[in-house]
């Protein structure tokens, strides 16, 4: 796999949701039968696509930065040659931790001080960008649910003016940077339910105040989208 941007080695970390907290987790894990597609999503010419990115415990949402405009989203511009954006949200203490531990984790679950947003400049497809392991899933949306989706996104930065980008912090790669965001991060609102609230705003039929891990997201969002294929061992070398 080749890259022309600052080399794309996606961030996809086991990190966000500390492993010593699977137990309680799985507590407030819930699944319920979707809802039939309605008029939130397209299969034509004018879809706009977002990739749901999941792995065990961490998701994020990924789209074209054609599809993006910087007047609704100005933290685009740190990103000047990439192709897609990867968005997703933590605790700001465990996240940006070059070695978290438990007592992290339980902070971020029970006593959170403050979320943050990563956001990732990629310049090869989710298909070939992430690591084989990861479940991607393509949900074509019309113009008006994508801009939903994305307001929502927008909102989540934590910005000191209506048009000034929020300030940037380096980020888990060279291709990456770290954002303040607006909301509280906790056992009951991980990463995974804010994807799940950023699909319910463009109108998908997701109950996110359910969604609490990665494998409930997956188990909502697959009836919503296509599945890509898992890319062949010759694809993941580098």
């Amino acid at each position: 796999m080749t890259t022309t941007y600052l080399k794309t080695v996606v961030y996809f970390p086991n990190r966000l949701e500390g492993r010593s907290l699977l137990l309680l987790l799985i507590l407030f894990c819930g699944c319920s039968e979707g809802l039939a597609p309605q008029a939130f999503l397209a299969a034509d010419d004018a879809s706009l696509e977002v990739f749901i990115v999941h792995d065990s415990w961490h998701s994020a949402i990924v789209t074209r930065t054609t599809n993006l405009s910087a007047a609704s989203l100005p933290e685009m511009r740190d990103f000047p040659r990439a192709r897609y954006l990867e968005f997703s949200w933590g605790d700001r203490d465990y996240f940006q931790h070059p070695d978290p531990g438990p007592g992290l984790a339980l902070k971020a679950a029970f006593w959170s001080s403050g979320s943050i947003i990563h956001v990732v400049g990629m310049q090869d497809s989710p298909a070939t960008a992430y690591p084989h392991q990861a479940e991607i899933i393509v949900i074509a949306l019309t113009p008006g649910a994508f801009k939903s989706l994305m307001d929502y996104v927008s909102q989540t930065f934590s910005r000191p003016g209506f048009a000034s980008p929020a300030a940037a912090m380096p980020g888990l790669s060279t291709n990456a940077r770290f954002y303040p965001a607006q909301g509280r991060f906790s056992i009951l609102r991980t990463c995974n339910t804010w994807v799940a609230e950023a699909l319910e705003a463009a109108g998908l039929p997701i109950a996110s105040g359910w969604i609490i891990t990665a494998g409930s997201l997956g188990r909502h969002v697959r009836p919503l989208g296509i599945v890509e294929p898992k890319p062949q061992p010759d694809m993941l070398r580098q």
